[in-house]
This record gives C-alpha cells, sequence and structure tokens, in this order.
C-alpha cells in the first residue's frame, strides 16, 4: 500500500487521491486473497488438477482489477487525468494482483500439506502405538494362563500324594497372583519389586521339584533401584528351569545377577543343562522369543535380549535402558 502510495503521488496526485486508490487496491487484493485461501483449505489439488488453481488466480485477479476500476472510477472519477491513469494502469494492476493472489496460492498449499503431512503422521504414530499395546495386552493374556496353567497341573500332582504341598503351593500361588493380577502391560517396577514377585514364583517351583532346584540370586545395591517392565523375568527364569531340570535327575542351580552398566540395567540368567540329553520342549509357545518381542515392543530395539552357550551353561542376558 505504502509503494502503491509513493508511486500514485509520484504522478502527479494528491495525497487524498493517492491515500484512496491505494488503501481500495490493496484491500480488494486483500479480498481476493482470503478467497483463494479459504479455497486452497477447503479443496487441495493434486498436481494434475494444478490448472484449477492456475485458472482460479486469473480469474480472481480479473475480477479484482475490475472491482477496483469500478469502485475507484465512481469515488475518483471527477478527479483530473485520473480515468486515464486508471485506463493506462489497469493491466499493471491486474499481472500485480495476480502475482500476489499466486504468491498467497502457493503459500496456502504448502502450509496445507505440511500440515496435512504432520497429522498424517501423527495418525500413524497412533495407530503403531495402538498396535504395540493390543499386541501387549495380548502377551499379558498369554502370560498369566500360562503359568497358572502350569502351577494348577503341579498342584493336581501334589494333592493325592503330597496334600500339605498342594495346600502351601496354592497359598503360595495366590500370593503371587494378587500382586501380579493388577498390572498392566506397559507399567514399570523397580527391579527389587520384579525379584519380590520373583521369589514367589520359585517359592511355588521349589514345592514342585523339592530339592532339586536351587536359586541365587546376587544383586547389586544401585540396580535395586532401577525400573523395568513387571513380570519379565519369570518366563525367562521358567525357561531355565525348564531346560536345566527337565533333562537331568539331580540338583540345578539358577543364578540370576543383576548390575548396572552406562545407565542400563543389565540381568543375567545362568542354568546348568547336559547338551547330550537336551531337547527341544514342547509348550505354549510363550518363552524367550514372547519375552524380546515384549522388549522390542516397549523400547523399540531388537537387541535387549540375548543367549549363549559355553560348555553346560546356558546364559540369558537382558538389558533394560533407563530413563536418563
Amino acid at each position: 500500500m505504502l509503494a502503491q502510495f509513493f508511486v500514485i503521488t509520484r504522478n502527479g496526485f494528491d495525497f487524498n487521491t493517492a491515500l484512496i486508490d491505494s488503501a481500495v487496491t490493496q484491500l480488494v487484493f486483500a479480498i481476493a486473497g482470503y478467497a483463494i485461501n479459504t479455497s486452497m483449505h477447503a479443496y487441495q489439488p493434486s498436481a494434475r488438477n494444478s490448472w484449477y488453481v492456475l485458472a482460479q488466480t486469473i480469474g480472481l485477479a480479473a475480477v479484482s482489477a475490475g472491482v477496483q476500476r469500478f469502485i475507484l472510477l465512481e469515488w475518483l472519477g471527477d478527479t483530473i487525468g485520473y480515468a486515464d491513469f486508471m485506463d493506462k494502469s489497469i493491466i499493471l494492476r491486474a499481472g500485480f494482483g495476480w502475482l500476489m493472489i499466486v504468491i498467497i496460492a502457493t503459500l496456502t498449499w504448502f502450509w496445507v500439506y505440511a500440515t496435512d503431512n504432520r497429522e498424517a503422521e501423527t495418525r500413524k504414530a497412533e495407530a503403531i502405538k495402538f498396535a504395540r499395546d493390543a499386541e501387549l495386552a495380548n502377551l499379558r493374556q498369554q502370560l498369566q494362563p500360562h503359568f497358572l496353567f502350569n502351577s494348577l497341573n503341579s498342584i493336581s500332582a501334589l494333592a493325592g500324594s503330597q496334600p500339605e504341598q498342594a495346600r502351601k503351593m496354592i497359598q503360595q500361588l495366590s500370593d503371587f497372583l494378587r500382586g501380579t493380577i493388577k498390572k498392566d502391560d506397559a507399567s514399570r517396577v523397580t527391579l527389587e519389586e520384579e525379584l519380590h514377585h520373583l521369589q514367589l514364583y520359585l517359592d511355588i517351583e521349589k514345592v514342585r521339584f523339592g530339592h532339586r532346584l536351587k536359586a541365587d540370586i546376587e544383586k547389586s545395591e544401585k540396580s535395586l533401584t532401577a525400573q523395568m517392565p513387571s513380570l519379565l523375568l519369570q518366563p525367562i527364569v521358567e525357561n531355565a528351569i525348564k531346560f536345566g531340570l527337565y533333562d537331568t535327575v539331580g540338583e540345578i542351580c539358577i543364578s540370576i545377577s543383576t548390575r548396572m552398566e552406562n545407565n542400563m540395567l543389565l540381568i543375567e540368567v545362568k542354568n546348568p543343562f547336559d547338551p547330550s540329553t537336551a531337547t527341544p520342549k514342547r509348550g505354549t509357545g510363550f518363552g524367550l522369543s514372547s519375552v524380546n518381542r515384549r522388549l522390542y515392543l516397549l523400547y523399540l530395539r531388537n537387541d535387549l535380549l540375548a543367549t549363549s552357550q559355553e560348555s553346560s551353561v546356558f546364559t540369558t542376558t537382558i538389558k533394560i535402558p533407563q530413563a536418563s
């Protein structure tokens, strides 16, 4: 508006004429710009339909120039030389208006495109999160029935021959389930809480296996306050018991050690096994692969669970990232 005011005064017109001309011209262009902006928000054309936007900008520029000419001649037509000035500048006005409308249309297109992309990414992230939560819920639904099924089988086996042991195991199972039933899939607990629940599980298994099963838990004080997903260790220790006890007749010791390293909680579960008699076991499928899947769903990393075998010792290593 200021630039136009300066140009008009340089052409010999007075202050009022220049002010009215520049104000009306820019107001009409502003309305045209608002119209194209609203249109682009309502309808986002593809590259194939870009001609539609081009035609719209040309039409708006022509209409704007016509409206300006009509209004300004009505108000300033009596000013000497103004009508001739308007006729000579109408094409320039229309061209300048078209350029401004095209700039507004382009900026609006980029804005709408960026906004749509951002919203699409947000929707995609939410969909991935919902899918991840659903899968975690499914894994949790597998965990408790799986453990409960094994425990009830053990209680059934003890009920006839060792009723006192069966009653003890029922009480221990009740204590274990009471502490775990309210935890959701993504809940975090301290390592100390997790080891407490693991001890309840081991107590149940010791009733089942008697003196054959021993557990040695070595924990550093610093690691006890570290956060980790709840109920993560039980299926790992169950796997260690299955591969350590099922193929042997003697005693075995499950070794569990914890420590902090580079803002990472490291947990190692070791169990002895006999390579000559160890065979793949059939079960419900809820084992190390499910733990690995759960860790991936929670931390989006595939390197948090590793296994190794040295001589007659099988080691499962878990890494739990800690918040900075």
